[in-house]
């Protein structure tokens, strides 16, 4: 993992970046809160994290690859449900006051100092194996739709089923985000229409495990699997694929904090796209749609000419919990799927309901 001082901002911010940006899209405290007493918001999220750790446990349990484990996994639910309640006590505490950035760092920090580098591996592998299988019949059926607005229709389709598993020349960034059907049947497809249309294309992984989330290492292993002995992935030349290593070792994204490379690849990309979990908040303004919906948004040809026609920049996951506010230089497009109670109720919607943000650029 790169040191501190060699991770930098994402360099389509918006700036000053102060005072524009925040890794953290529902607001757990205000400045005219309390700040050695704990919010509601802020004891619900603490509330909910500490409600994860019995599965992050037996998870803990069963990795392998660690001596006396079921010890070390006793070891890591009491430790971490210890900070939570310090935190709870003392929003100031463990580096407070909390967001979601906080939470889930800390909670890797214990497992990390405990040994556990990666507890969802296997069920990485698992699904990993499943949606390579299917990989080639996803790419077939796509490429049976001859009209191009109803095959990308589909291709976004693909990104909100695939993200269910939650354990022109251009160019493109896209921040991965987790294992299995989400990155092979999701995004892959996606990536490989955008390499058929003459579009650069460059996949940023994390750097360490975290929960399911694919790493730089098992991304190369997992494209190097489903190219073929001509390097082709599924007829489509991959000579425009890049795969990139994005600094981050979390499940949610600080874009302040990116590694030097991806800073590099990203700089002159017109649209940034997240894709994955919502934590967030629907909105409509000048030069920005978003709808919150419990099917599928078509995608009209205006968008799929910004999508096709210019450098893009894709976040995935991640992004999204972190980033439905972030305002960029560039055009961007913020796709996801509402994934807890709390989130839903925040959003005055459903639990599975989609959102689709398209923003004009700031620049």
């Amino acid at each position: 993992m790169e040191s501190d001082s060699a991770m930098v901002a994402f360099p389509l911010l918006t700036t000053p970046i102060e005072s524009n940006y925040r890794a953290c899209t529902i607001p757990y405290r205000f400045p005219s809160d309390n700040p050695r007493k704990a919010t509601p918001t802020e004891i619900a999220w603490i509330d909910l994290f500490r409600n994860s750790i019995p599965s992050f446990k037996k998870r803990a349990e069963n990795d392998t690859t660690v001596v006396d484990a079921p010890t070390k996994a006793e070891k890591f639910a009491q430790r971490y449900a210890d900070i939570l309640d310090d935190i709870k006590k003392d929003p100031e505490s463990h580096g407070g006051p909390p967001d979601c950035i906080l939470l889930c760092r800390l909670r890797e920090q214990v497992l990390r100092e405990l040994g556990f580098r990666d507890i969802f591996k296997k069920v990485k592998d698992e699904e990993n194996t499943k949606a390579i299988s299917l990989f080639p019949e996803v790419v077939r059926l796509n490429d049976d739709i001859e009209d191009g607005g109803k095959r990308l229709e589909n291709l976004i389709r693909g990104i909100f089923a695939g993200n269910i598993f939650d354990l022109g020349s251009a160019q493109a960034v896209i921040f991965v985000d987790n294992s299995g059907a989400d990155v092979i049947l999701g995004i892959l497809p996606f990536a490989r229409e955008l390499l058929k249309r003459g579009t650069q294309v460059v996949l940023a992984a994390n750097d360490l495990p975290s929960i399911n989330d694919v790493t730089y290492p098992e991304l190369i292993e997992i494209i190097s699997k489903l190219k073929d002995e001509s390097g082709k992935l599924i007829g489509v030349d991959t000579s425009n694929l890049l795969i990139a290593n994005s600094g981050n070792d979390l499940p949610v994204i600080d874009l302040t904090r990116v590694s030097q490379e991806l800073a590099y690849l990203a700089s002159d990309a017109d649209l940034v796209i997240l894709e994955g979990m919502v934590k967030c908040a629907a909105d409509y303004d000048l030069g920005c749609f978003c709808v919150l919906c419990s099917d599928l948004i078509l995608v009209d040809q205006l968008l799929a000419t910004k999508i096709f026609g210019f450098f893009i920049c894709i976040l995935q996951g991640r992004g999204i919990e972190t980033n439905l506010y972030a305002q960029f230089k560039c055009d961007s497009l913020k796709i996801g799927m509402v994934k807890h109670p709390e989130v839903a109720q925040f959003l005055g919607g459903r639990l599975y309901d989609c959102v689709f943000k398209y923003n004009e650029g700031l620049g």
